[in-house]
């Protein structure tokens, strides 16, 4: 994941249902799935939330409730906090919110 590798934070995780890229939302600082889909052409991503599997498409702009079941696994480890990771997340991240 993107965010670890760089040393940063992420406030949502999201991974892309083509080729299982996992992304920080458009709320965390660097938008890395966003980024993925601009930079490969990937458009749909499903949420990588413990407890959710909506998806998303960017081409289209579309929310689906629900989608094909993906490979494991199918979200972030339900005891890593989001934000996360612990021990990087800035004490003023809520600011960073649009």
């Amino acid at each position: 994941m993107e965010c670890d590798e760089a040393g940063g934070w992420w406030f949502h995780l999201r991974r892309c249902a083509q080729c299982g890229h996992v992304g920080c939302c458009d709320d965390s600082p660097a938008k890395h799935a966003t980024a993925h889909y601009r930079a490969t052409g990937h458009p749909v991503i499903q949420s990588f939330e413990p407890g959710e599997d909506w998806f998303w498409n960017y081409a289209t702009e579309e929310l689906y409730g629900s989608g094909p079941e993906l490979a494991a696994p199918v979200s972030r480890p339900a005891d890593q906090p989001a934000p996360g990771p612990a021990g990087r997340v800035p004490a003023d991240w809520a600011r960073t919110l649009r």
